[in-house]
């Protein structure tokens, strides 16, 4: 007996939305931060470098780039271009100008960022008068594959003897813009120094993100954000503000990125780029695309079902 199937293009149509949907749902949206030391065209002219380097932001969909050297936004547009050009996706950036107290040391915050998944909203560059040697240059982004639809990112590559102080006065820079933007979304991370020397467990009493019980620390004391091994520094730091945003955080995404590891590279290769290594946190798929799979599945199976009793 011929199976007869008049529901087979409905039939094709919810497998398709099937498996775009469920694909949409495999990742929600990560969040990395970076310091990659003195970032400069010179550096980037090494083909290793970028290309290493294009492999680690390529994970990501938007990534913090610090200690950047790039006046004219060669090292960026070069950046840029490999990234663009190692797969579908596409990556834009934006910029903060040199900071810094020394001609010789004027270092940019990069955001790079996919535009599949992200849209830069709103860009500020908080001014401190002397309260940070770099002051934060604070991006707002809006997504439509998270739970949190719009949220802020606040960095910082804290100067190592002023570490205690300048994370303290983070806390100024939270209130400023989530006044500003009407959003306590807020994620604040990037080299804060925030270990072994330049932060002790005394420290912290000093510090209001951590008297002040709405921050959550999502890199912990005890992880090595270093790559000589020598000591074990958590260095780089991921901080979010409040519970909706907690709750928004895949569970255990957060995270140091041992890229030398996971590319099995040299450590040589992977100093060649950087002494950190990165550190992301993923954020939670949106709910709606979670809900819309099961959705899918039982009316795929519904047809399918009909289209069989009806050929008997």
């Amino acid at each position: 007996m011929r199976w007869c199937c008049p529901y087979l293009p409905l039939l094709l149509l919810l497998s398709f939305l099937l498996l775009f949907v469920g694909r949409a749902t495999v990742s929600g949206v990560r969040i990395c931060s970076y310091n990659v030391q003195k970032m400069s065209p010179k550096k980037l002219a090494n083909y290793r470098v970028t290309h290493t380097l294009t492999r680690v932001v390529s994970r990501c969909d938007i990534c913090l780039l610090q200690d950047v050297i790039d006046p004219t936004g060669k090292a960026v547009k070069a950046l840029l271009a490999s990234l663009n050009r190692y797969d579908e996706s596409y990556y834009q950036s934006v910029s903060s100008r040199g900071l810094g107290n020394s001609p010789d040391d004027m270092q940019q915050y990069v955001f790079l960022y996919r535009t599949q998944a992200v849209q830069l909203t709103g860009q500020y560059q908080y001014k401190s008068n002397n309260k940070f040697v770099r002051d934060p240059f604070v991006v707002q982004f809006q997504s439509n594959k998270t739970d949190i639809k719009e949220f802020i990112l606040v960095p910082l590559h804290s100067d190592p003897l002023k570490a205690v102080q300048e994370i303290d006065q983070l806390y100024e820079v939270f209130k400023e813009v989530s006044t500003k933007w009407n959003n306590t979304n807020v994620m604040l991370l990037g080299d804060f120094h925030a270990a072994c020397a330049y932060m002790t467990r005394s420290d912290k009493k000093n510090i209001r993100l951590f008297t002040i019980s709405d921050f959550s620390w999502l890199i912990g004391d005890r992880v090595d954000t270093t790559v000589k091994g020598i000591v074990n520094c958590a260095y780089d730091r991921i901080v979010v503000y409040g519970q909706p945003f907690l709750k928004a955080i895949e569970p255990f995404s957060a995270q140091v990125f041992d890229f030398g590891k996971e590319f099995k590279l040299p450590r040589t290769r992977v100093l060649e780029v950087s002494d950190h290594f990165p550190v992301e946190v993923m954020l939670k798929s949106s709910a709606l695309l979670l809900q819309a799979t099961p959705i899918l599945i039982l009316l795929s199976a519904s047809v399918f079902v009909q289209s069989f009793l009806s050929s008997l």
